[in-house]
């Protein structure tokens, strides 16, 4: 099993991740029903993000942060939600990669829905 070298394999792990996001009825929703995304036109920015969190390439110029915040302002992203994503996300790295940017990306996943979870939280507070 090869490590993630370039955007194609990035493409293969976004791809395959929202299959099983899609599929887990659990957090579908989210994006079916609350954000009602078009995987054509998502997938090409979460490659970019992606790429340039792990390759180095640049080219990502949107707020993640803000992103989240706004679904959460739809629809409570719940530490539960987190934990679904980052389980799919960990299950599709392995079963496609293997090595030191697989990790890598693992890590970053970690981090970011960590630092969501943060911003979220904060949100809800100043709801209160």
């Amino acid at each position: 099993m090869n490590d993630i070298q370039n955007q194609d394999d990035l493409y293969l792990l976004v791809d395959e991740f929202y299959k099983k996001l899609l599929s887990d009825e659990s957090i579908s929703y989210i994006f079916t029903d609350v954000v009602k995304i078009k995987l054509e036109e998502h997938l090409p920015i979460l490659v970019t993000f992606w790429s340039q969190a792990i390759l180095g390439t640049g080219g990502y110029t949107n707020n993640l942060t803000q992103i989240h915040l706004d679904v959460n302002a739809k629809s409570y992203l719940s530490p539960e939600l987190f934990k679904i994503w980052l389980n799919h996300f960990y299950n599709t790295v392995d079963e496609n990669f293997k090595g030191q940017k697989a990790e890598q990306i693992k890590t970053q996943a970690l981090s970011i829905g960590t630092i969501m979870q943060i911003k979220i939280a904060q949100q809800q507070g100043d709801k209160l």
